[in-house]
């Protein structure tokens, strides 16, 4: 990911961020890719990855595969 890229890029919370847990994160829509970085952090390193990888993470999440034990 390069950094011009991300600093002009409109950054969304993702819709499960709420209440004062703390874990919070942000995608954006990068020309390549999808970011992810950690909200109450913006300026630190953000992550990025393809978009069959992220509908992939996105399925795992939402079938509580991933989920903490």
């Amino acid at each position: 990911m390069h950094t011009n890229s991300v600093s002009s890029t409109t950054w969304r919370k993702s819709s499960h961020s709420g209440g004062q847990s703390g874990q919070c994160i942000e995608v954006a829509q990068l020309p390549d890719a999808i970011g992810l970085r950690d909200s109450k952090n913006p300026t630190n390193t953000a992550l990025s990855i393809d978009q069959p990888a992220f509908r992939h993470l996105i399925h795992q999440i939402k079938a509580g595969k991933l989920d903490l034990a």
